[in-house]
């Protein structure tokens, strides 16, 4: 073999090498990127994981109905307070689905919406501000267009606040928050009682925590400001730090006090449910 021929030799065998070793970069490049890629799938997968266990949802159904055509004059108040209401439960985090004027097909498809979006996780709030009647010894919100000459009626026309928190409960939920501001002299009662009876007792079972505007079987009269005064102070009390069984248990000081025992709210609780307000949501 002549110089010439060695040195071409020489040269084949350093571009072959060269070749070889950019082949190795180039499937070790892409082994590595596929491995980033799958590592990365995993982090997403982990992520979406461990961000769905124990992330609590928080959903309110806010209902305030006014205008009933059987009363003399339309309840301003309801409608303020649950627009008010619903306003600051967003700002604790609460997906809020609120009905103003609710007739009783609006009032079942909201409580049905209500029911598809539950889950274990769920701490859920019901708010009631309007005419309520109580039949057997449940409570009934009453929608505005019930049609009530005698007790039975109720049943037909309203929608059971027991029966709510019943379906609650039958969903799982984490927690149950209720706020009921119906004892109000209504132009249902009269009819096929002698005096105005207010609202039953509504069972607060199961890691439930329940306000009512007045004791069982009593009735307040609305005031002359904006809001009711079971809602004026307990937005004020929403507002601030706190749990919400310290925001229930100081409206209802709050308003007994103010109104030197005329009014005396009711709660209800058997919450086992460390849950917050006026902290971002948490």
């Amino acid at each position: 073999m002549n110089v010439k021929q060695l040195d071409l030799s020489r040269r084949t065998i350093a571009v072959a090498a060269a070749l070889i070793g950019t082949v190795s970069l180039v499937i070790g490049a892409h082994a590595a990127l596929n491995m980033r890629a799958i590592d990365a799938a995993k982090a997403v997968s982990t992520d979406q994981i461990t961000g769905s266990i124990g992330q609590t949802s928080r959903l309110a159904l806010v209902i305030g109905n006014g205008h009933y055509p059987d009363a003399s004059a339309p309840l301003t108040q309801s409608i303020n307070d649950a627009r008010a209401l619903s306003s600051s439960l967003r700002k604790n985090g609460f997906d809020v689905d609120m009905v103003e004027d609710a007739t009783k097909d609006d009032m079942v498809r909201a409580v049905t919406r209500l029911k598809s979006r539950i889950t274990r996780d769920s701490v859920v709030m019901l708010f009631f501000g309007g005419y309520g009647v109580q039949a057997g010894r449940e409570s009934y919100m009453l929608p505005v267009d019930a049609v009530i000459w005698k007790e039975g009626d109720v049943r037909r026309h309203g929608v059971s606040i027991d029966g709510v928190l019943d379906m609650m409960k039958e969903q799982g939920a984490k927690a149950k928050l209720v706020v009921v501001d119906a004892s109000r002299r209504n132009p249902y009662e009269r009819r096929f009682r002698s005096y105005s009876h207010g609202l039953a007792p509504i069972s607060a079972s199961d890691n439930a925590l329940i306000l009512t505007s007045a004791s069982p079987g009593k009735v307040v009269d609305d005031g002359k400001g904006e809001h009711s005064v079971l809602v004026s102070e307990f937005l004020n009390n929403l507002s601030k730090p706190g749990s919400a069984e310290s925001v229930f248990n100081k409206t209802r000081l709050a308003i007994s006090r103010a109104s030197e025992g005329d009014q005396v709210p009711t709660v209800s609780s058997s919450l086992l449910e460390d849950v917050r307000f006026g902290e971002a949501g948490g």
